[in-house]
Protein backbone atom coordinates (compact mmCIF):
# COMPACT_ATOMS: atom_id res chain seq x y z
CA UNK A 1 0.00 0.00 0.00
CA UNK A 2 1.28 3.70 -0.64
CA UNK A 3 1.70 6.23 1.92
CA UNK A 4 -0.13 9.49 0.92
CA UNK A 5 0.01 12.91 2.07
CA UNK A 6 -2.66 15.43 2.27
CA UNK A 7 -1.81 16.89 -0.80
CA UNK A 8 -1.14 13.63 -2.65
CA UNK A 9 -4.29 12.09 -1.99
CA UNK A 10 -6.46 15.01 -3.19
CA UNK A 11 -4.92 14.84 -6.37
CA UNK A 12 -4.95 11.25 -6.56
CA UNK A 13 -8.67 11.44 -5.33
CA UNK A 14 -9.42 14.10 -7.80
CA UNK A 15 -7.82 11.75 -10.86
CA UNK A 16 -10.91 9.23 -11.28
CA UNK A 17 -13.49 12.17 -10.61
CA UNK A 18 -14.05 12.83 -14.40
CA UNK A 19 -14.79 9.05 -14.99
CA UNK A 20 -18.51 9.10 -14.33
CA UNK A 21 -20.23 7.23 -17.98
CA UNK A 22 -23.74 7.99 -18.02
CA UNK A 23 -24.49 4.99 -20.25
CA UNK A 24 -24.00 1.18 -19.55
CA UNK A 25 -24.48 -1.90 -22.17
CA UNK A 26 -27.01 -3.17 -19.53
CA UNK A 27 -28.33 0.09 -17.67
CA UNK A 28 -29.69 3.61 -18.00
CA UNK A 29 -27.63 5.46 -15.48
CA UNK A 30 -28.74 8.78 -16.61
CA UNK A 31 -31.26 9.15 -13.95
CA UNK A 32 -29.62 7.54 -11.04
CA UNK A 33 -27.40 8.07 -8.50
CA UNK A 34 -24.14 5.81 -7.87
CA UNK A 35 -25.01 5.98 -4.13
CA UNK A 36 -28.79 4.96 -4.69
CA UNK A 37 -28.59 2.36 -7.42
CA UNK A 38 -30.96 -0.71 -6.80
CA UNK A 39 -29.40 -3.40 -9.05
CA UNK A 40 -31.85 -5.74 -10.89
CA UNK A 41 -32.20 -8.85 -12.74
CA UNK A 42 -30.57 -8.46 -15.84
CA UNK A 43 -31.16 -10.32 -18.99
CA UNK A 44 -28.77 -12.76 -19.82
CA UNK A 45 -29.47 -12.97 -23.85
CA UNK A 46 -27.37 -10.76 -23.67
CA UNK A 47 -29.24 -7.71 -24.73
CA UNK A 48 -29.20 -4.85 -22.69
CA UNK A 49 -31.62 -4.22 -19.75
CA UNK A 50 -33.36 -0.70 -18.28
CA UNK A 51 -32.89 -0.15 -14.87
CA UNK A 52 -35.80 1.25 -13.15
CA UNK A 53 -35.25 4.10 -10.76
CA UNK A 54 -34.06 2.82 -6.67
CA UNK A 55 -36.77 2.54 -4.46
CA UNK A 56 -36.60 5.94 -2.09
CA UNK A 57 -40.06 6.03 -0.14
CA UNK A 58 -39.52 6.23 3.05
CA UNK A 59 -41.93 5.81 6.14
CA UNK A 60 -40.23 8.28 8.35
CA UNK A 61 -40.67 12.14 8.29
CA UNK A 62 -37.92 14.36 6.61
CA UNK A 63 -35.91 15.64 9.49
CA UNK A 64 -34.39 19.05 9.14
CA UNK A 65 -31.26 17.35 11.76
CA UNK A 66 -30.73 14.61 13.34
CA UNK A 67 -31.69 13.95 16.75
CA UNK A 68 -29.28 12.72 19.78
CA UNK A 69 -30.33 9.39 20.55
CA UNK A 70 -32.10 10.19 24.54
CA UNK A 71 -34.92 7.43 25.00
CA UNK A 72 -33.69 4.20 24.41
CA UNK A 73 -36.17 1.84 25.21
CA UNK A 74 -38.55 3.90 22.72
CA UNK A 75 -36.33 3.20 19.74
CA UNK A 76 -35.85 -0.60 21.02
CA UNK A 77 -39.64 -1.18 21.13
CA UNK A 78 -40.25 0.83 17.70
CA UNK A 79 -38.61 -1.94 15.71
CA UNK A 80 -38.09 -5.83 15.58
CA UNK A 81 -34.66 -6.05 13.67
CA UNK A 82 -31.41 -3.87 14.31
CA UNK A 83 -29.06 -3.90 11.38
CA UNK A 84 -25.23 -3.06 12.64
CA UNK A 85 -22.61 -2.10 10.73
CA UNK A 86 -19.45 -3.96 11.51
CA UNK A 87 -16.14 -1.57 10.94
CA UNK A 88 -16.64 1.66 13.83
CA UNK A 89 -19.36 -0.16 15.03
CA UNK A 90 -18.85 -3.04 16.59
CA UNK A 91 -14.99 -3.13 16.26
CA UNK A 92 -12.03 -0.88 15.01
CA UNK A 93 -9.79 -3.45 12.93
CA UNK A 94 -9.21 -6.68 15.59
CA UNK A 95 -10.35 -4.29 18.63
CA UNK A 96 -13.88 -4.55 19.84
CA UNK A 97 -15.61 -1.43 20.65
CA UNK A 98 -16.32 -1.24 24.81
CA UNK A 99 -19.89 -2.31 25.53
CA UNK A 100 -20.69 -3.94 22.47
CA UNK A 101 -21.46 -7.76 24.16
CA UNK A 102 -23.67 -6.35 26.76
CA UNK A 103 -25.46 -4.48 24.39
CA UNK A 104 -26.05 -6.95 21.98
CA UNK A 105 -27.10 -9.70 25.03
CA UNK A 106 -29.83 -7.37 25.94
CA UNK A 107 -31.41 -6.53 22.49
CA UNK A 108 -31.51 -10.36 21.99
CA UNK A 109 -32.95 -10.80 25.51
CA UNK A 110 -35.70 -8.63 24.35
CA UNK A 111 -36.65 -10.70 21.23
CA UNK A 112 -35.24 -8.29 18.54
CA UNK A 113 -33.60 -10.04 15.65
CA UNK A 114 -29.74 -8.54 15.24
CA UNK A 115 -27.87 -8.47 11.28
CA UNK A 116 -24.63 -7.77 11.17
CA UNK A 117 -23.41 -6.50 7.58
CA UNK A 118 -19.86 -4.96 6.33
CA UNK A 119 -18.81 -3.66 3.08
CA UNK A 120 -15.85 -4.84 3.62
CA UNK A 121 -15.27 -7.60 1.01
CA UNK A 122 -12.00 -9.59 2.21
CA UNK A 123 -13.35 -12.23 4.23
CA UNK A 124 -16.57 -14.78 3.83
CA UNK A 125 -19.41 -14.62 6.16
CA UNK A 126 -17.79 -17.83 7.39
CA UNK A 127 -14.36 -16.03 8.69
CA UNK A 128 -16.78 -13.37 9.69
CA UNK A 129 -17.88 -16.04 11.96
CA UNK A 130 -14.54 -17.20 13.20
CA UNK A 131 -13.60 -12.82 13.48
CA UNK A 132 -16.50 -12.35 15.89
CA UNK A 133 -16.27 -15.63 17.79
CA UNK A 134 -12.49 -14.57 18.55
CA UNK A 135 -14.33 -11.35 19.81
CA UNK A 136 -16.13 -13.51 22.28
CA UNK A 137 -19.24 -12.60 20.34
CA UNK A 138 -21.40 -15.58 19.28
CA UNK A 139 -23.08 -14.82 15.91
CA UNK A 140 -24.52 -17.19 13.44
CA UNK A 141 -23.21 -16.99 9.87
CA UNK A 142 -26.76 -16.52 8.84
CA UNK A 143 -26.53 -13.34 10.58
CA UNK A 144 -23.48 -12.02 8.61
CA UNK A 145 -23.51 -10.16 5.39
CA UNK A 146 -20.65 -9.31 3.64
CA UNK A 147 -20.18 -7.58 0.19
CA UNK A 148 -18.33 -10.76 -1.00
CA UNK A 149 -21.48 -12.49 -0.30
CA UNK A 150 -23.85 -10.06 -1.57
CA UNK A 151 -21.42 -9.86 -5.37
CA UNK A 152 -22.48 -13.82 -4.92
CA UNK A 153 -25.57 -13.55 -4.26
CA UNK A 154 -26.36 -10.64 -6.85
CA UNK A 155 -25.11 -12.99 -9.65
CA UNK A 156 -27.27 -16.10 -8.63
CA UNK A 157 -30.02 -13.85 -8.35
CA UNK A 158 -29.97 -13.19 -11.92
CA UNK A 159 -29.43 -16.70 -12.85
CA UNK A 160 -25.45 -15.63 -13.98
CA UNK A 161 -24.98 -19.27 -16.49
CA UNK A 162 -22.65 -21.55 -14.77
CA UNK A 163 -20.75 -21.26 -18.05
CA UNK A 164 -19.68 -18.19 -17.29
CA UNK A 165 -16.88 -17.24 -15.91
CA UNK A 166 -15.97 -14.47 -12.77
CA UNK A 167 -12.53 -12.37 -13.25
CA UNK A 168 -11.76 -11.68 -9.18
CA UNK A 169 -9.88 -8.16 -8.10
CA UNK A 170 -10.27 -8.76 -5.06
CA UNK A 171 -9.35 -10.97 -2.04
CA UNK A 172 -10.04 -14.72 -0.47
CA UNK A 173 -13.78 -13.68 0.63
CA UNK A 174 -15.00 -12.92 -2.67
CA UNK A 175 -13.32 -16.02 -3.53
CA UNK A 176 -14.93 -17.78 -1.42
CA UNK A 177 -18.13 -16.94 -1.31
CA UNK A 178 -18.02 -17.65 -5.47
CA UNK A 179 -17.18 -21.34 -4.82
CA UNK A 180 -20.06 -21.70 -2.42
CA UNK A 181 -22.42 -20.67 -4.95
CA UNK A 182 -21.08 -22.65 -7.25
CA UNK A 183 -19.26 -20.05 -9.54
CA UNK A 184 -16.03 -20.70 -11.77
CA UNK A 185 -13.47 -17.60 -10.86
CA UNK A 186 -10.45 -16.65 -11.77
CA UNK A 187 -7.99 -13.94 -10.50
CA UNK A 188 -8.06 -13.05 -6.71
CA UNK A 189 -4.74 -12.90 -4.97
CA UNK A 190 -2.35 -14.96 -7.15
CA UNK A 191 -2.46 -12.60 -9.90
CA UNK A 192 -0.84 -10.16 -7.74
CA UNK A 193 2.52 -11.37 -8.49
CA UNK A 194 1.95 -11.14 -12.30
CA UNK A 195 3.32 -8.61 -14.51
CA UNK A 196 3.45 -7.03 -18.12
CA UNK A 197 6.50 -6.71 -20.27
CA UNK A 198 5.24 -3.89 -23.21
CA UNK A 199 7.15 -5.71 -25.77
CA UNK A 200 6.78 -4.77 -29.17
CA UNK A 201 4.42 -6.50 -30.42
CA UNK A 202 3.23 -7.66 -27.82
CA UNK A 203 -0.74 -8.85 -27.53
CA UNK A 204 -2.17 -9.60 -24.33
CA UNK A 205 -4.82 -12.35 -24.32
CA UNK A 206 -7.57 -13.06 -21.92
CA UNK A 207 -10.45 -15.43 -20.85
CA UNK A 208 -13.45 -14.89 -23.86
CA UNK A 209 -15.68 -16.66 -21.37
CA UNK A 210 -15.30 -14.56 -18.55
CA UNK A 211 -19.31 -13.05 -18.51
CA UNK A 212 -18.49 -10.64 -15.16
CA UNK A 213 -15.53 -8.93 -13.15
CA UNK A 214 -15.87 -8.28 -9.48
CA UNK A 215 -14.01 -5.46 -7.95
CA UNK A 216 -13.21 -5.55 -4.11
CA UNK A 217 -10.54 -4.21 -1.67
CA UNK A 218 -7.23 -5.57 -2.89
CA UNK A 219 -4.18 -5.38 -1.11
CA UNK A 220 -2.28 -7.26 -4.35
CA UNK A 221 -3.76 -4.73 -7.03
CA UNK A 222 -1.45 -4.27 -9.87
CA UNK A 223 -1.11 -3.22 -13.44
CA UNK A 224 -1.81 -6.59 -14.70
CA UNK A 225 -5.34 -6.57 -13.12
CA UNK A 226 -6.42 -3.49 -14.60
CA UNK A 227 -5.18 -4.58 -17.81
CA UNK A 228 -7.41 -7.80 -17.76
CA UNK A 229 -9.92 -6.61 -15.94
CA UNK A 230 -10.46 -3.90 -18.91
CA UNK A 231 -9.89 -6.33 -21.49
CA UNK A 232 -12.67 -8.38 -19.84
CA UNK A 233 -15.42 -5.57 -19.45
CA UNK A 234 -14.53 -3.90 -22.89
CA UNK A 235 -14.61 -6.77 -25.17
CA UNK A 236 -16.01 -9.98 -24.13
CA UNK A 237 -20.05 -9.40 -25.12
CA UNK A 238 -22.14 -8.31 -22.24
CA UNK A 239 -19.25 -8.89 -19.17
CA UNK A 240 -20.94 -7.26 -15.98
CA UNK A 241 -18.84 -4.85 -14.14
CA UNK A 242 -19.57 -5.50 -10.12
CA UNK A 243 -18.20 -3.75 -7.27
CA UNK A 244 -18.44 -4.79 -3.76
CA UNK A 245 -17.92 -1.35 -2.27
CA UNK A 246 -16.98 2.11 -3.07
CA UNK A 247 -16.73 3.08 0.98
CA UNK A 248 -13.83 6.05 1.30
CA UNK A 249 -12.73 4.35 4.47
CA UNK A 250 -12.54 1.16 6.02
CA UNK A 251 -10.92 -0.04 9.26
CA UNK A 252 -8.49 -2.53 8.55
CA UNK A 253 -6.79 -1.62 11.95
CA UNK A 254 -7.27 -0.21 15.12
CA UNK A 255 -4.76 2.69 14.92
CA UNK A 256 -5.55 4.16 11.18
CA UNK A 257 -8.41 4.49 9.20
CA UNK A 258 -7.95 3.47 5.62
CA UNK A 259 -9.27 5.08 2.45
CA UNK A 260 -11.70 2.18 0.45
CA UNK A 261 -13.27 4.51 -2.09
CA UNK A 262 -13.31 7.88 -4.11
CA UNK A 263 -16.03 8.77 -2.82
CA UNK A 264 -14.38 10.76 0.50
CA UNK A 265 -16.02 13.59 1.35
CA UNK A 266 -13.55 16.86 1.95
CA UNK A 267 -14.14 16.88 6.00
CA UNK A 268 -13.47 13.10 5.80
CA UNK A 269 -10.42 13.50 3.93
CA UNK A 270 -9.33 16.27 6.73
CA UNK A 271 -9.78 13.90 9.45
CA UNK A 272 -8.05 11.22 7.98
CA UNK A 273 -5.13 13.88 7.24
CA UNK A 274 -1.89 11.89 6.64
CA UNK A 275 -2.79 8.48 7.55
CA UNK A 276 -5.08 8.22 4.48
CA UNK A 277 -4.14 5.08 2.44
CA UNK A 278 -5.62 4.45 -0.84
CA UNK A 279 -7.87 0.99 -0.75
CA UNK A 280 -10.75 -0.51 -2.90
CA UNK A 281 -12.68 2.35 -4.14
CA UNK A 282 -9.71 3.68 -5.92
CA UNK A 283 -9.46 -0.03 -7.54
CA UNK A 284 -12.90 0.46 -8.65
CA UNK A 285 -12.50 4.17 -9.93
CA UNK A 286 -9.27 2.57 -12.32
CA UNK A 287 -11.69 -0.20 -13.82
CA UNK A 288 -14.27 2.74 -14.32
CA UNK A 289 -11.88 5.07 -16.07
CA UNK A 290 -10.18 2.39 -18.40
CA UNK A 291 -13.67 1.22 -19.73
CA UNK A 292 -15.42 4.10 -19.03
CA UNK A 293 -18.22 2.33 -17.25
CA UNK A 294 -19.68 2.45 -14.04
CA UNK A 295 -19.70 -0.32 -11.79
CA UNK A 296 -22.83 -2.11 -10.52
CA UNK A 297 -22.81 -1.41 -6.70
CA UNK A 298 -23.99 -4.61 -4.58
CA UNK A 299 -22.98 -2.90 -1.48
CA UNK A 300 -24.26 -0.41 0.72
CA UNK A 301 -26.00 2.04 -0.09
CA UNK A 302 -27.15 -0.07 -2.74
CA UNK A 303 -30.57 -1.53 -2.03
CA UNK A 304 -30.05 -4.82 -2.90
CA UNK A 305 -28.02 -6.29 0.23
CA UNK A 306 -31.63 -4.41 2.21
CA UNK A 307 -34.06 -6.55 -0.22
CA UNK A 308 -32.23 -9.66 0.15
CA UNK A 309 -32.41 -9.47 4.05
CA UNK A 310 -36.04 -8.38 4.02
CA UNK A 311 -37.42 -11.44 1.87
CA UNK A 312 -35.12 -13.76 3.60
CA UNK A 313 -35.90 -12.87 6.58
CA UNK A 314 -39.49 -12.01 5.89
CA UNK A 315 -38.83 -8.54 7.49
CA UNK A 316 -41.06 -5.10 6.87
CA UNK A 317 -38.33 -2.38 6.65
CA UNK A 318 -40.42 -0.27 8.48
CA UNK A 319 -39.26 -2.60 11.73
CA UNK A 320 -35.90 -2.03 11.28
CA UNK A 321 -33.13 -0.03 12.44
CA UNK A 322 -30.03 0.72 10.28
CA UNK A 323 -26.98 1.65 12.56
CA UNK A 324 -23.59 2.83 11.61
CA UNK A 325 -20.90 4.90 11.39
CA UNK A 326 -20.71 6.42 7.85
CA UNK A 327 -23.33 8.64 6.25
CA UNK A 328 -22.69 8.12 2.78
CA UNK A 329 -23.12 4.43 3.22
CA UNK A 330 -24.48 2.73 6.02
CA UNK A 331 -27.25 5.90 6.74
CA UNK A 332 -28.25 5.98 3.20
CA UNK A 333 -28.50 2.66 3.11
CA UNK A 334 -30.89 2.18 5.89
CA UNK A 335 -33.20 5.60 4.65
CA UNK A 336 -32.74 3.98 0.65
CA UNK A 337 -34.34 1.08 2.18
CA UNK A 338 -37.40 2.56 4.42
CA UNK A 339 -36.03 1.88 7.67
CA UNK A 340 -34.83 4.01 10.80
CA UNK A 341 -31.39 5.41 11.55
CA UNK A 342 -29.27 5.36 14.12
CA UNK A 343 -25.40 6.64 13.32
CA UNK A 344 -23.34 5.94 15.88
CA UNK A 345 -19.68 8.59 16.64
CA UNK A 346 -17.45 5.64 17.30
CA UNK A 347 -15.96 5.16 13.68
CA UNK A 348 -15.52 7.65 11.06
CA UNK A 349 -18.05 10.18 11.65
CA UNK A 350 -17.36 13.00 13.68
CA UNK A 351 -20.12 15.29 15.37
CA UNK A 352 -18.42 18.10 13.70
CA UNK A 353 -19.27 16.14 9.97
CA UNK A 354 -22.84 15.52 10.73
CA UNK A 355 -23.23 19.04 11.50
CA UNK A 356 -21.91 20.16 9.32
CA UNK A 357 -23.75 23.04 6.78
CA UNK A 358 -22.22 20.88 3.61
CA UNK A 359 -23.68 17.41 4.71
CA UNK A 360 -27.23 16.71 3.20
CA UNK A 361 -27.35 13.27 4.86
CA UNK A 362 -29.24 13.06 8.26
CA UNK A 363 -29.99 10.16 10.17
CA UNK A 364 -32.96 9.80 12.73
CA UNK A 365 -30.71 10.49 15.66
CA UNK A 366 -27.36 10.03 16.33
CA UNK A 367 -25.39 8.52 19.19
CA UNK A 368 -21.84 7.94 20.34
CA UNK A 369 -21.47 4.17 20.46
CA UNK A 370 -24.27 1.34 20.32
CA UNK A 371 -23.42 0.89 24.74
CA UNK A 372 -25.56 4.20 24.94
CA UNK A 373 -28.39 1.51 24.91
CA UNK A 374 -27.83 0.51 28.15
CA UNK A 375 -26.87 3.90 29.55
CA UNK A 376 -29.70 5.51 27.76
CA UNK A 377 -32.17 2.88 28.77
CA UNK A 378 -30.93 3.09 32.52
CA UNK A 379 -31.40 7.04 32.64
CA UNK A 380 -35.36 6.49 31.51
CA UNK A 381 -36.54 3.71 34.15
Amino acid sequence: MLSCSSHSSRATLSAFSHFLPTTSPYFNFSSLSPKTFSPTPLNFGWRAATAPKPRMASTFPARASAQPLQNADELIDSVETFIFDCDGVIWKGDSLIDGVPETLDMLRSRGKRLVFVTNNSTKSRKQYGKKFETLGLSVSEEEIFASSFAAAAYLKSINFPKDKKVYVIGEDGILKELELAGFEYLGGPEDGGKKIELKPGFLMEHDENVGAVVVGFDRYFNYYKIQYGTLCIRENPGCLFIATNRDAVTHLTDAQEWADGLKMSRQEFEFLGKSAMLGGGSMVGALAGSTQREPLVVGKPSTFMMDYLANKFGILKSQICMVGDRLDTDILFGQNGGCKTLLVLSGVTSLSMLQSPNNSIQPDFYTSKISDFLSLKAATV
